[in-house]
């Protein structure tokens, strides 16, 4: 009954204040102007503090200067988020808040991933699954939205957060001043002897059309730890390519059209069908071939003369194919007399789960408008929106096969109570229907109606606090639909969501901290707690409690100086269904990062960057503190022969430090000097 009633009441919390404080609205004459969201600073990385949503943005510019090898290794600097294996793009997770990528399976559907409002990724494939598979280079920015109170706009059981990732743009390029525009790059690293070339090519035939293309090819062998031994399995070749078009059209411009693809593809030979693993162990090695692709097309028409209406119309396709074949003999099983930990012998051609072929195909249609306009006395900014999104696995050994076709409804209403006061309530209903592609089981029909509602108070012109109370249902998936041991339905299970509640609280300032007023101080602290319930994603456990804060803040003076930190501290526990308690197995390390820098001039760029983790200890491991030390230089000369190239240094664990991260199931890599040389023609 408690749990009901606080779901109940949360969402009748947000549909009062949704319909209550809209009601007549469309009658305005939508004359009111909105200003939006103010992103302020001048260091690495801006803090966002004119939001109560705690999220983070890794621009353009950041994206070069850390030249990572994976988009997880992007977003490892931002507070909350822990990596397993990130350095790679098998074999490696996304881990927010203690949720998402795990050790077992590939994810647990509670962090979501985004290419141009494209759905990726797999679900539970057993030690296979893949979270996000592409490449840095493709991309303008990336943005993590930490929690669920922000999630309602893009799906349901969202508990430790998003990551979206948004393509670039012919007009990052060409400036919308130029009919042609060519950049080169190529990157050389010294841990396992990368080399990557980027070409980017974009093209503006008329003003109101334009056209990119990008290919990057990305190789790296195996790399060795700070003790320099070789880390297994850190060998990879991947070539990408992207694809993009914009046609801006109608009275004013006011209508476009935009189409982008994205693919990304691994060719792996005699590789651990374990790809969290360095060696082949029980299951073996296997050949394995990994295709990840996208495909969207958005509609947007914004009108300049009615603010009522701001439409995006977006059709999007993901589809990841993973083909592999056992190695024969790899299996340690295959030798005689058997080692420890063999059931038996392993079968000449391999277990059935090794040589098993998987596929997921998400097709998904969002419309959504935002509507600005004034009603009693407040400033509303409107979003609604239809999502329909169908998923279809092929059926595969351990990953049964089948259709999961979901509709959703959603409303967020950010209203500006007051100068000082922002309210934002939300709703999202969403339904689902799971079909058996094989027809023994089904087809199960679920319902879930979900909310959240968050409010900002301005105490002074620096400083505001802020709170957000979101309730979220994980619905079930088709790895549920049969007991992966007993090859037996569930439908128990099928017929069961997971139930969370979030809760954050928090403050945020800017400061100058001199009388002239030439610097700029900006920190936020969030405090956060989720409580999941009736848990279907994990073995043996039937609720999951978290809590924990993070930390962002920049400090930047008009001479160039800057300072960047982040910090978060987190503890979780599990409970089974007697009520045991035991330490939450995901649970990550408290980590931390503070960059030092300096700007000369405007081009050229210093940094020092310290990242590591304090002490970690539960009932079953204990990792020290660690901290790896990484220097960068970026050169950008905007005069003489060199106008227009790039210069990137970087030296990362400059003291070649010996250290395995929290969650990890890999060393990290040692010592390695990366140069980077880029050129606008």
């Amino acid at each position: 009954m408690g749990l009901l009633y606080r779901k109940y009441t949360l969402i009748l919390i947000s549909t009062f204040f949704i319909f209550y404080l809209t009601v007549m609205s469309f009658a305005q004459d939508g004359s009111s102007q909105f200003i939006g969201e103010v992103t302020v600073g001048e260091s690495k990385r801006d803090v966002q503090i004119d939001t109560p949503d705690p999220f983070t943005v890794v621009d353009q510019g950041e994206i070069y200067d850390r030249q990572a090898g994976t988009v997880a290794e992007l977003i490892d600097s931002v507070p909350g988020v822990h990596l397993i294996n990130g350095s790679t793009p098998q074999g490696s997770g996304i881990n927010i808040r203690g949720f998402g990528a795990n050790g077992t399976f590939g994810t647990d559907q509670k962090v979501m991933i985004y290419i141009d409002d494209a759905a990726t990724g797999a679900e539970e494939l057993y030690r296979i699954g893949n979270q996000l598979f592409t490449d840095p280079e493709l991309y303008k920015s990336v943005s993590v939205i930490r929690g669920t109170v922000g999630s309602f706009e893009y799906g349901s059981g969202i508990i430790g957060g998003i990551v979206k990732l948004e393509t670039k743009n012919a007009s990052d390029l060409t400036n919308n001043d130029e009919d042609f525009k060519l950049r080169q790059s190529l990157q050389y690293s010294s841990n396992g002897n990368g080399l990557v070339t980027s070409t980017t090519m974009a093209v503006r035939p008329s003003d109101n059309l334009d056209f990119l293309g990008n290919f990057t090819l990305r190789r790296q062998s195996d790399q060795k730890s700070g003790d320099g031994a070789v880390i297994g399995s850190s060998e990879y070749s991947l070539p990408s390519y992207m694809l993009k078009g914009k046609y801006n059209f109608g009275q004013n411009v006011s209508q476009s059209l935009t189409l982008s693809m994205t693919n990304t593809t691994s060719d792996e030979k005699d590789v651990p069908y374990d790809t969290f693993q360095t060696t082949g162990g029980a299951f073996g090695n296997v050949d394995r071939e990994t295709i990840s692709r996208t495909f969207s097309v958005s509609y947007d028409f914004v009108p300049a003369d009615n603010d009522l209406i701001d439409l995006n119309a977006t059709l999007s396709y993901a589809d990841q194919s993973i083909d592999q074949e056992y190695v024969p003999g790899s299996s340690f099983c295959a030798s005689f007399p058997l080692p420890p930990g063999c059931r038996g012998p392993a079968p000449a051609d391999g277990y059935s789960t090794v040589n098993a072929d998987h596929r997921y195909e998400t097709t998904k249609l969002t419309i959504k408008n935002t509507s600005l306009f004034d009603q009693f006395g407040m400033s509303h900014q409107l979003r609604t929106g239809f999502e329909s999104l169908q998923k279809e696995r092929k059926s595969a050994d351990s990953a049964p096969g089948g259709t999961d076709a979901r509709l959703a409804l959603f409303l967020i209403d950010q209203v500006d109570v007051s100068s000082n006061l922002t309210v934002t309530p939300a709703l999202r209903l969403e339904t689902q229907t799971i079909t058996d592609e094989q027809g023994l089981t089904g087809p199960y029909d679920n319902t879930a109606l979900m909310g959240g509602i968050s409010a900002r108070q301005m105490l002074s012109d620096d400083v505001s606090v802020f709170y957000s109370r979101a309730y979220t249902e994980s619905l079930p998936i088709m790895d549920d639909l049969y007991n992966a041991f007993s090859g037996r339905p569930q439908p128990d299970l099928m017929e069961k969501s997971e139930k969370s509640f979030t809760t954050e609280v928090g403050a945020a300032m800017q400061q100058s901290l001199s009388a002239s007023k030439d610097d700029n101080l900006k920190v936020k602290l969030t405090l956060y707690s989720s409580d999941l319930s009736d848990v279907t994603s994990y073995s043996r456990i039937d609720a999951v409690e978290r809590s924990g804060f993070e930390i962002e803040a920049s400090y930047a003076s008009s001479a160039g100086s800057y300072v960047d930190f982040n910090f978060d501290k987190s503890r979780g526990s599990a409970f089974d269904a007697t009520g045991i308690e035991t330490d939450w197995s995901n649970e990550p390390a408290d980590t931390f990062r503070i960059t030092f820098g300096r700007k000369f001039n405007s081009d050229l760029d210093l940094s020092w960057e310290i990242s590591g983790a304090t002490k970690f200890k539960n009932e079953t491991t204990e990792i020290g503190t660690y901290a790896a030390h990484n220097l960068r230089a970026t050169y950008l000369p905007n005069s003489g022969v060199l106008d227009g190239t790039e210069i990137r240094f970087g030296i990362e664990n400059v003291g070649d430090r010996l250290y395995t991260p929290r969650l990890s199931t890999r060393p990290a890599a040692g010592r390695n000097f990366k140069l980077t040389l880029s050129r606008n023609f």
